[in-house]
């Protein structure tokens, strides 16, 4: 099993940056990648970014060149930095870490942190 622990979410105005953080732990072996995904107001869950175990990004195209994916490797940590932030950026963010399990993968999700983006 591995467990996720996200913060980093709240309040903002248009335009403002929050930083999110996914801390993950127990059978982090055998990881593909770690990212975030998205669920907005009547909307299906989508994906924000995510990195791969080897350091390859990848992105929406809604959130190219304003949010940036990282990992640190000693903490099992991954953050998104999300600047220059929209009103169509509101939604529940979830952390989702991916690894393989004999021949296929298992996704394991975070609670989910709140993002609204509002004046």
């Amino acid at each position: 099993q591995v467990q996720l622990v996200e913060s980093g979410g709240g309040l903002v105005q248009p335009g403002g940056s929050l930083t999110l953080s996914c801390a993950a732990s127990g059978s982090i072996s055998n990881m593909i990648n770690m990212g975030w995904y998205r669920q907005g107001p009547g909307k299906q869950r989508e994906l924000v970014a995510t990195i791969s175990s080897g350091g390859r990004t990848n992105y929406a195209d809604s959130v190219k060149g304003r949010f940036a994916i990282s990992r640190d490797n000693a903490k099992n940590t991954v953050y998104l930095q999300m600047n220059s932030l929209k009103p169509e950026d509101t939604a529940d963010y979830y952390c989702n870490f991916r690894k393989w399990v004999f021949t296929t993968f298992v996704d394991y999700w975070g609670q989910g942190t709140q993002v609204t983006v509002s004046s």
